[in-house]
């Protein structure tokens, strides 16, 4: 049976993690669906991100994915440990949903010198506080400082990430987590959109200021674990495949998903309840 991996995402962000998964581990095949329809998660509450982001994970687990990454962080904020804790032993305890938040928070680790560390994300991520909690685990002496961003999500998905009008918001929103800890030196982008502000970001910010996308530290964090669990990478299909799925239009999925990939897209509209 095949068994690609499955990756899921409220809508367009987490093409970056997967083309960054892509890079590292080619070989495998990819299911990746948008629920696109229902985006943005950021400013939903707890109990419909978990709803939503659980119908996803069973349409996924239903096309034959035994392994599913949450690439949203709203998701991985608000679902992931209630899917992981109480639907996976009811579903299928040999199943495994991963998220984007605890790799990305096991990289502070070699990044930051003053132990002060900013994040960028949407309102549901950082209202969450699923950053400051990981790191209370891992680095208990770490201080994170969260930052809500608001309108970079639509700045980007409606196709203004490179335009002059973006400067406003990231320089607004740049300065605003640098005067509430100026001994920040590393900045997470807590969002899978964000990347694609990434010069205008890196500009606003001190030039010795990390920062941190979240493709690369999620596409290793995987390949090291499928290396630590080889029951798990036994079941994956290895043709190289990719595959899309929507929630909304596949014209407009496919349009928006080109510009995350650089390269032509073609998705299928699917309906989740």
């Amino acid at each position: 049976m095949e068994s690609p991996i499955g990756v899921f995402d409220s809508g367009y962000g987490g093409l970056t993690i997967l083309r960054e998964i892509r890079k590292f581990l080619p070989q495998y095949d990819y299911l990746y669906l948008g629920d696109n329809a229902r985006a943005p998660y950021g400013t939903r509450s707890f109990d419909i991100v978990y709803r939503f982001t659980l119908q996803a994970v069973e349409e996924l687990f239903s096309r034959g994915c035994r392994l599913v990454i949450l690439a949203c962080n709203t998701a991985s904020a608000k679902a992931l440990r209630t899917i992981q804790q109480n639907d996976l032993p009811r579903i299928d305890p040999s199943r495994r949903v991963l998220g984007v938040i605890r790799p990305t928070v096991e990289a502070l680790g070699h990044l930051t010198r003053s132990g002060h560390v900013g994040l960028f994300g949407t309102p549901g991520t950082v209202r969450s506080q699923s950053y400051t909690m990981e790191v209370a685990k891992l680095f208990p002496g770490m201080k994170i400082t969260g930052h809500s961003c608001p309108m970079w999500v639509p700045l980007v998905e409606n196709n203004e990430a490179d335009k002059p009008g973006a400067d406003y918001f990231v320089d607004k929103d740049s300065n605003a987590l640098m005067e509430a800890d100026s001994e920040i030196d590393t900045v997470i982008l807590g969002c899978t959109h964000y990347p694609l502000l990434y010069p205008k970001i890196r500009k606003a910010l001190p030039s010795h200021v990390t920062m941190i996308s979240q493709g690369e530290i999620v596409a290793a964090s995987l390949a090291d674990y499928l290396r630590r669990h080889p029951e798990m990478e036994r079941t994956l299909s290895r043709t190289s495949a990719i595959e899309y799925l929507t929630t909304e239009r596949a014209d407009s999925f496919s349009r928006m998903a080109s510009i995350f990939l650089h390269t032509p897209v073609c998705a299928t509209q699917i309906t989740l309840s």
